[in-house]
């Protein structure tokens, strides 16, 4: 049978199911509720936040983080869209940075101490496809490596090796991240598996495991694949519960700004954080930021698309940061906006700008060091079509920092993450990362498959495997999802059985271990060294 037969013949027609099984995503859909995805994880027993904001488009970072101390050349450079320096928002502490004008709120944070301004983040060779350049601040990868892992998935991967088998458990019965929207993303894709849930509200009528029916015998041709969904349906059942049972917990929030997308899914965080979810990631995102035209009105450049963009922004992330204080939570978050890139220095004749390079990231929360990393982008006195900003922080940092910091990830697993060393910025403060024993019984929780030691290694690594029988198949894959060899691929009796690898001539760097065993696998990083 086809496998479009096979989900046309088994699913309900309520339901869509697009999947790549052995190792790849599955989602799940209903028309009656907001769209549902499985392979939903836990996140580590500590109760610190991070949400990120993606801006979708490519933001004009030079019209929202204003160079004053180089204003002539910027204005030279852009005199159809500048700011007027007199309209420029101050900010404490500084008379060369400032803000667009409508970002009144994040002025106030900024004031506060609660708001990080990164100047000019990028990456070497930009790419500026829009798609692309998405991909590669999803996963993390270099401008020229196309990977299929997400930064988050693999952060979440190494706090929950075990995830998705015997998940939900006691100690984590939440979803290891959550976006709030209808589209996921590459950020929350694991080595193996997707590791976040992605909703549309808090109140959805999930499609759940018994509204198929009884499955197949094991022995047909599509009875793995469908077992497999059924255990991912299972586990979207009670995640869903979970988060309706956290969101009724909060019965009164603060004020939120409506009309304003942004500001209503934050809204939804704040509130589930609030109702104890120990989801450890939440990813948010809001559009309209490809402004190769009417970018501001040609009377008042003060006002248009981008003044209401940043007001979207600014008042959105002010409106989360006072719910969050109202409600007592707000030293457990910190959030961050990301956009796939910025835009030229040089505007167009359409009062635009079109697709360019580096640009400000906003790290923004109570335990945040505020201030202003790095300097305001250097412009040159005759800017062309093609200036871009060069980029000081690679945004890679920004995540390494964040992880280590405030996720108190250590080294060797930042290593594996990010999948090479950045930078450490100083972006956190209150957040001690003591040693506290926690992260080694999460990372026991659920059932352990396959480990290997030692980890890291230099040339050899021997491999352990549990499998309960039958075809067994175990694979080291590179971080690109290419299978580099496969250790064993037969049938087993139950028991634990040891295989190993031989890394002689192969880069340093980071290694996926996969174990399958009839519906069940699990992915374990491995990590090569000198």
């Amino acid at each position: 049978m086809k496998r479009r037969d096979f989900f046309k013949q088994t699913l309900p027609a309520s339901v869509t199911l697009p999947a790549l099984l052995n190792g790849f995503s599955v989602k799940a859909f209903t028309g009656a509720s907001p769209l549902v995805q499985a392979l939903m994880g836990t996140a580590t027993d500590t109760d610190k936040v991070l949400v990120m904001i993606q801006l979708n488009g490519g933001n004009d970072g030079l019209n929202m983080v204003i160079p004053i101390e180089t204003y002539s050349n910027y204005y030279n450079a852009r005199a159809n869209i500048a700011i007027a320096q007199n309209k420029i928002l101050a900010l404490n502490g500084t008379s060369k940075t400032g803000l667009h004008p409508s970002m009144t709120g994040l002025q106030t944070l900024y004031n506060e101490k609660k708001l990080a301004i990164i100047q000019a983040v990028g990456y070497e060779h930009p790419n500026f496809s829009h798609f692309r350049a998405t991909d590669i601040w999803m996963s993390a990868s270099d401008s020229e490596q196309v990977i299929s892992t997400g930064w988050i998935g693999r952060y979440l991967n190494i706090e929950y090796p075990n995830f998705p088998n015997g998940y939900p458990t006691a100690q984590m019965p939440d979803p290891l991240a959550i976006q709030i929207g209808s589209v996921a993303n590459l950020a929350m894709q694991g080595p193996a598996f997707p590791m976040g849930m992605t909703i549309s509200n808090v109140n959805g009528n999930y499609l759940f495991l018994d509204e198929i029916g009884d499955p197949p015998t094991a022995n047909t041709p599509w009875g793995k694949e469908l077992t497999y969904i059924r255990m991912i349906m299972g586990q979207t059942e009670k995640y869903s519960n979970v988060i309706r049972a956290a969101a009724a917990k909060v019965t009164s929030q603060g004020s939120y700004p409506s009309g304003n997308d942004l500001a209503q899914q934050l809204k939804i965080v704040a509130r589930l954080v609030k109702g104890g979810l120990k989801t450890r990631v939440y990813m948010v995102s809001t559009g309209g930021f490809d402004t190769h035209s009417s970018q501001v009105e040609a009377a008042d450049t003060t006002v248009g698309t981008h003044a209401r963009l940043m007001a979207r922004v600014s008042d959105a992330i002010k409106s989360f940061m006072d719910d969050l204080k109202g409600l007592g939570v707000d030293d457990r978050v910190i959030g961050m906006t990301f956009s796939e890139f910025g835009r030229r220095i040089k505007s167009n004749s359409s009062l635009g700008t079109d697709h360019g390079a580096a640009a400000p990231v906003f790290v923004f929360g109570k335990n945040v060091r505020s201030g202003i990393f790095g300097t305001n982008p250097t412009i040159p006195t005759g800017a062309g079509g093609n200036d871009n900003v060069p980029y000081q922080y690679d945004f890679r940092s920004i995540y390494a920092s964040i992880l280590k910091q405030w996720f108190c990830v250590n080294d060797n697993d930042l290593q594996t993450i990010m999948l090479k060393n950045f930078q450490n910025i100083p972006l956190c403060v209150n957040a001690a990362c003591g040693a506290t024993g926690v992260d080694d019984v999460i990372r026991g929780d659920g059932e352990q498959l396959i480990v290997n030691y030692p980890n890291p290694f230099v040339e050899r690594t021997s491999i352990t495997f549990n499998t309960k029988g039958g075809h067994t198949l175990v694979q080291v894959m590179d971080t690109m999802g290419r299978v580099i060899k496969t250790l064993t691929d037969k049938v087993y009796t139950s028991g634990t059985y040891t295989v190993s690898f031989d890394g002689y001539g192969l880069p340093l760097g980071v290694y996926y271990a996969r174990f399958q065993n009839g519906a069940t696998q699990q992915v374990r990083p491995m990590l090569k060294t000198r």
